[in-house]
């Protein structure tokens, strides 16, 4: 399902989740709160997935844009929309009490640190399964819409 929308798209899910995995498995045994480390981080590490979906959702739409000349501002709109929902993320998180801001900063990281990744992931992942794919950089444009 991922891959029919951008071909990048796993890889880069994959790599925030073991970059999530990797933080938690290497700073919970240096913290006193525990619960509010590994809350914070794993709601950074799934807004960075939403973070990633959405941009690929973007991606594709853009490429189906009937309109190019609008394309530009409905891109800057829907990166504005995106920050906002991280930022309501955060206040939602800071005003319940949810978790550790840090580490949720440190999860939603994940996804940079994983687009900065994905060419070796990809290339590991290939050596793994011993067969060659399409390259992490092509877009495949969503069918049936």
């Amino acid at each position: 399902m991922f891959r029919r929308l951008n071909s990048a798209l796993p890889g880069l899910l994959i790599g925030i989740l073991l970059y999530g995995i990797f933080i938690q498995l290497t700073g919970v045994w240096f913290v006193e709160d525990k619960l509010r480390y590994s809350s914070g981080l794993w709601i950074g590490i799934l807004t960075a997935m939403g973070m990633a979906y959405h941009i690929a959702l973007i991606i594709a739409e853009t490429i189906d844009a009937p309109n190019p000349e609008k394309v530009r501002t409905w891109i800057i709109a829907k990166g504005i929309l995106r920050y906002a929902a991280v930022a309501a993320v955060f206040a939602v998180t800071m005003y319940f009490d949810l978790g550790n801001l840090v580490t949720l900063f440190l999860g939603v990281m994940g996804l940079k640190i994983s687009a900065y990744l994905q060419p070796a992931l990809h290339k590991l992942l290939l050596k793994t399964k011993g067969k060659g794919g399409v390259s992490s950089d092509k877009t495949n444009i969503m069918k049936g819409r």
